[in-house]
């Protein structure tokens, strides 16, 4: 209860002093996540999308691909990455390992097939029947798959959030890309994970109790937006 105690004390104190290491970690920390989110929606919405409304030889595959990569292990694809870019893999010429962008890829691979799983649950509960109201009515295609993600946009925020969580979350796999470097690739996770080696339990729990803080701000941005949504659809 010691460690505890002082390391609440500490990241209030961290927090109200502004230590300027620690929101440098906290700051690469959200670019790193925030980005690694962001292209994760971007490929993984489209994706679960045409998964749900499209029928085409090896659909069912393809979605149990993504589903499997639910649960896929962040050090396999921490180890991915790594062969990857690696100085004699086939990506060694783009010089990103120990790289921020680095983590960003490998986090993208964790949380993409997330949002795509969780995206195309939120579309496959909706009607079956609409998407073919929708193109009888005289919608495109692509039209019909904007009104149907509208729709569906309660579902797909609540993808959105577990896809951000799964990647501030991940340790794994950004420690084996982007190697912990002080001022350069390490943010809370890893930092975290570091001072538990070292025996800093306060400093341990401080930057564990900021990312708790950080995620908390995050989350309660999108909650907010998916709430607002409920009720415009009621």
């Amino acid at each position: 209860m010691t460690y505890i105690g002082q390391g609440l004390g500490e990241a209030v104190r961290l927090l109200l002093q502004l230590d300027p290491a620690v929101l440098k970690v906290a700051w690469l920390t959200l670019q790193v996540s925030g980005l690694a989110a962001l292209i994760s929606v971007v490929l993984g919405v489209p994706l679960g999308c045409a998964l749900a409304t499209r029928r085409f030889r090896g659909r069912g595959a393809l979605v149990s691909f993504v589903n499997v990569g639910m649960g896929m292990p962040p050090v396999v694809v921490g180890l991915l990455v790594s062969l990857l870019l690696w100085r004699y893999g086939p990506l060694g010429d783009w010089q990103l390992l120990y790289t921020p962008w680095a983590m960003v890829i490998a986090q993208v691979l964790i949380a993409a097939p997330i949002v795509a799983s969780l995206s195309f649950s939120a579309i496959v509960s909706l009607d079956e029947r609409l998407p073919l109201q929708l193109l009888a009515l005289g919608a495109s295609r692509l039209q019909a798959d904007r009104l149907l993600i509208k729709e569906a946009k309660l579902g797909l925020l609540a993808a959105v959030i577990a896809g951000f969580g799964r990647a501030v979350s991940e340790v794994g796999a950004s420690m084996m890309v982007g190697g912990n470097l002080k001022d350069e690739t390490r943010v809370l996770t890893t930092a975290t994970v570091l001072e538990v080696g070292k025996g800093n339990y306060e400093l341990a729990i401080s930057f564990g109790l900021i990312l708790l803080v950080l995620v908390y701000l995050v989350v309660a941005v999108l909650t907010v937006l998916q709430q607002a949504g409920k009720r415009g659809c009621s």
